[in-house]
Parts: C-alpha cells; sequence; structure tokens
C-alpha cells in the first residue's frame, strides 16, 4: 500500500511540472497569440459601434507579426444562455508569438487608439492565449 501512495503522489507531481513546464514552453517555441479584446461602450447606438469599428481597422491593422485581424458587433439575434452579452464590439487578433503582442501594445498606433477612444468606453475585457494547432 506505501508504495502505490509513493508512485501516486510522484505521478501528481511529475504532472504538476509537465503542466507548469507546457505552459512556459508555449512563448518558448513561439506558439500563435490570440488577443481577444470585448469592448462595452457607453453609447451602445449603431453609429457609436461603427465609429469604434472604424478606429480599430485604422489603428489595429497592419502590424508586424499579426497574421490575423477581425472586428465585428455582438450578434444581437444569437441568444444561447451561455452566451454573454455584455459587450458592443469585439476584436480577435492573432500574432505570430507573444513578441509580436509585445510588439503591438507598444506600437504608438496601439497606444493612440487607446488615447483616442478610451473615454467612448464603460467596460474593456481582454483575453490572451496561446493557439494549439490543429
Amino acid at each position: 500500500m506505501n508504495r502505490f501512495f509513493t508512485r501516486l503522489l510522484f505521478s501528481t507531481v511529475a504532472a504538476s511540472l509537465l503542466a507548469g513546464g507546457v505552459a512556459q514552453a508555449a512563448d518558448e517555441k513561439g506558439e500563435r497569440l490570440a488577443h481577444v479584446v470585448f469592448f462595452t461602450l457607453k453609447d451602445h447606438s449603431k453609429e457609436s459601434r461603427m465609429k469604434m469599428i472604424d478606429a480599430c481597422k485604422t489603428y489595429l491593422t497592419n502590424h508586424d507579426g499579426l497574421i490575423s485581424f477581425s472586428v465585428g458587433t455582438i450578434a444581437e439575434d444569437v441568444t444561447e444562455p451561455v452566451s454573454d452579452r455584455d459587450f458592443d464590439v469585439a476584436i480577435h487578433l492573432v500574432f505570430r508569438d507573444k513578441a509580436a503582442n509585445a510588439a503591438y501594445q507598444a506600437h504608438p498606433r496601439h497606444k493612440k487608439f487607446v488615447e483616442e477612444n478610451k473615454a467612448t468606453w464603460a467596460k474593456v475585457r481582454v483575453f490572451d492565449s496561446y493557439l494549439s494547432a490543429p
């Protein structure tokens, strides 16, 4: 019985170390990084949403290391019970790696976007994740 618990403890510790190593290795391997932002605007009008989309297209596209960019409004006709409805505009960006995302965050165009638009935001939620290959 003692041998069983020793093996179980060893397996648990090994699995924990491996999981931590996988997360750390994500950046070292240069895995793609998804950067998803949900904006809740102070003014929920169609005009405000379109103005925000235009600003995203102006300032947040064509950055080095940006693989994919998309922007749009909430899908008002999708009413699944699990759907979060607390946003107006969402952007979905995929970067080549963590370094490309860091360069984007520090870029003057990104900073100008934030400075020029932050007064229109009631709430901003940002989700970053590494993407695994299919």
